[in-house]
């Protein structure tokens, strides 16, 4: 059995490739822009354009799902053409040029046309990008390099989200409503570290064709691979139906009292209590197994979003977004990684990595759609019970899988 390429490169840092050590200097320097632009967009769209929580559902909703469809196409492609950096430079390009027009955002549908550009740009690299980190990493060690990934993403988010509060804080406008003004001058911030990420792929990222056991020509379907993964991708589905944009979080903790530099650092130490989880979690799910970590964390999930419909003051949100940090640092990356475990043929993985997008994203529309409507139908409660119900509902089946077949 031929080595990977990247194996044979003997320089490491931290147990890591270098593919995978500057892939998460890019994810910091990009997420670092998209948290200063994106996260915070749902209080500009409400607090500044009067948009209806319906709409902002709709728009995430679009978003998400226009990602996931490119995210399919996108792995497959990787796979039948045998290379994955120009898909990944591609989606970097286009995310970090899109950044800078929000400055002229004046309606929910130009801001729409905008988050769809930013959403092609992840659609086309995200999954090219997974599979180029699964390839470039020895299976004994892909909880470590996808835990190191998604540690990096917070980590720049962290940086972003606190220069922003910064900002706002010092340059006397510490108020609890979103202005014009503010989101423009933070928008002009988050160009810069966009652009360097572009640069980062372009100098040091090493496209490495893909070595599968059987190169075949790859079909966009479940067609070949096995029923342990598309078991995974079903239960997925459901618990993605619950799992709605983390815009209705924002505006949760905006009704419970929080000022906008308050919900700027508690999103701060959200990222952080990601940045320190994820790493530690993806080592863990290469001793106990994926499945176990991932059971964990959606249990975590359940009690959040119940945490979220029963909640009453602003202190209680805070608790809240601590824990939710812990559970999105123990489930993202070890997701990822187990996708890498099941489908072990590299000439299949951009493909497995767009299917397993599609099962998350698909889901996204519907999940934001649902979560607005319940919002404005019910109350501000329903759609985190309705998240919590559909958890443990998964939670439950994840379980079943785990007896079912050996864990990862």
């Amino acid at each position: 059995m031929k080595k990977k390429p990247e194996s044979r490169d003997s320089r490491r840092l931290f147990g890591l490739s270098r593919n995978v050590f500057i892939f998460g200097f890019v994810s910091l320097l990009n997420d670092w822009s998209s948290e200063i632009t994106v996260r915070i967009l749902p209080l500009f769209l409400a607090n500044v354009l009067g948009v209806k929580t319906s709409i902002i559902g709709l728009i995430e909703g679009v978003a998400d799902s226009t990602a996931t469809l490119l995210k399919i196409f996108s792995g497959w492609f990787s796979d039948k053409v045998g290379r994955r950096k120009p898909l990944v430079l591609a989606g970097y390009a286009l995310s970090a040029l899109s950044k800078p027009l929000f400055y002229f955002a004046a309606s929910w549908p130009f801001i729409l046309v905008l988050r769809f550009l930013d959403r092609v740009g992840k659609g086309v690299r995200t999954s090219p990008k997974d599979a180029l980190i699964a390839d470039s990493t020895e299976n004994n060690r892909q909880g470590r390099a996808f835990g190191y990934s998604r540690a990096m993403d917070p980590l720049g988010a962290v940086i972003g989200l606190l220069m922003a509060a910064a900002l706002i804080a010092f340059g006397g406008h510490v108020v609890r409503l979103m202005t014009r003004s503010t989101y423009q001058t933070l928008v002009l911030l988050a160009a810069v570290p966009a652009l360097i990420s572009v640069f980062l792929v372009v100098l040091f990222i090493r496209d490495h064709p893909p070595e599968g056991e059987k190169r075949t020509r790859p079909s966009l379907s479940l067609k070949g691979f096995d029923g342990r993964f598309r078991a995974f991708l079903a239960i997925m589905v459901v618990f993605t139906l619950g799992n709605s944009s983390d815009a209705f979080l924002i505006l949760r903790s905006q009704q419970l009292g929080l000022s906008l530099v308050e919900i700027l650092i508690m999103l701060a130490m959200f990222n952080f209590v990601t940045t320190i989880v994820s790493f530690p979690a993806g080592v863990l799910s290469d001793r106990i197994g994926r499945l176990k970590v991932i059971i964990a964390g959606w249990f975590i999930y359940g009690l959040i979003y119940l945490g979220f419909a029963l909640a009453r003051s602003g202190w209680q949100v805070w608790a809240l977004y601590t824990l939710y940090g812990a559970y999105y640092g123990a489930t993202e990356g070890v997701a990822r990684a187990l996708v890498a475990d099941v489908v072990t043929d590299s000439a299949k993985r951009g493909t497995a990595y767009g299917l397993y997008n599609a099962a998350v994203g698909i889901s996204a529309l519907p999940a934001s759609v649902i979560a607005g409507w319940l919002w404005q139908s019910i109350g501000p409660a329903a759609p985190f019970l309705f998240g919590a119900v559909l958890s443990l509902i998964a939670m439950a089946a994840l379980t079943v899988l785990t007896r079912a077949h050996r864990p990862a």
